[in-house]
């Protein structure tokens, strides 16, 4: 009996939960403030990146040099390309 009620104020927090999500995306898309994870290459960034392989520096310079991870220039490499 105890585990059904405590199974019940789980999927009453889960409900709860799911409606805040909900309403900060919503909050958020009426303020035009972005909703989720910034990228991690801007523009700028992207474009030096692509400058920088087009004149034939090794990945992981870039990476550095940008501020990301390998595997993220890799994405955008082959995302550009």
């Amino acid at each position: 009996m105890i585990a059904g009620v405590l199974a019940s104020l789980a999927e009453l927090e889960l409900e709860l939960q799911r409606e805040r999500r909900a309403a900060s995306r919503a909050a958020r898309k009426a303020r035009d403030m972005p909703i989720g994870r910034p990228k991690a290459l801007d523009a700028d960034k992207a474009a030096l990146a692509g400058r920088m392989r087009d004149s034939g520096e090794p990945v992981p310079t870039i990476a550095a040099s940008v501020g990301v991870s390998r595997a993220t220039l890799y994405r955008y490499l082959a995302e550009r390309d």
